[in-house]
């Protein structure tokens, strides 16, 4: 008996070889998601927060859009405006409208998402280790082109995102600059 049908107390074999690994990348996801999360937690902040500082603090100072955001995360959030305003009354980022097209939002991380994510960084940066240094460097590269190519066949990634719960919030492109003015959101 394998270990996933062991680990889920399933009796019957999978159907499929197909089913048998989908269950175990995701069984596997799960479980790496939430050893994470625990890590993560010891801060006040998500996961899925913590992912979206990162991406802030890859694009300071100028900062992205909603969109932009979406884009860039790991996992995708059904409503990234209300994830966006939990970060700001933690005072972890601080929103923007654009001065030439005030439809358009800025969002860049503050100072103190800066310094939490100092805090965070030794911590956060040993996990990957933890938990898959026990794999040869071969063995990852493997696992990460056969995870590639599985996500060939998912279609549209960004279809999940959504910055006003409806669609798309803004109209913005890599190339635009962000504006002054302090968002009264």
């Amino acid at each position: 008996m394998g270990i996933l049908k062991r680990e889920i107390g399933q009796e019957r074999p999978f159907s499929s070889i197909e089913e048998e690994t989908l269950l175990n990348v995701l069984r596997t996801a799960d479980c790496l998601q939430r050893t994470f999360h625990q890590k993560s937690r010891d801060w006040g902040v998500t996961s899925t927060q913590y992912n979206v500082l990162r991406i802030l603090r890859g694009a300071h100072p100028q900062g992205l859009t909603c969109t932009q955001i979406g884009d860039r995360m790991i996992t995708a959030d059904p409503d990234i405006t209300r994830l966006l305003a939990r970060l700001k009354a933690l005072k972890l980022i601080r929103q923007q409208r654009d001065r030439n097209d005030r439809r358009v939002i800025w969002t860049q991380i503050s100072d103190q998402g800066l310094e939490l994510l100092h805090q965070m960084d030794p911590v956060i940066l040993r996990t990957p280790k933890e938990l898959l240094g026990h794999i040869g460097e071969q063995e990852l590269a493997s696992l990460i082109e056969l995870l590639e190519r599985a996500r060939q066949k998912c279609g549209d990634k960004h279809s999940a995102v959504s910055c006003d719960g409806a669609g798309d919030c803004d109209k913005s492109s890599d190339s635009d600059r962000v504006g002054s003015g302090e968002m009264p959101v």
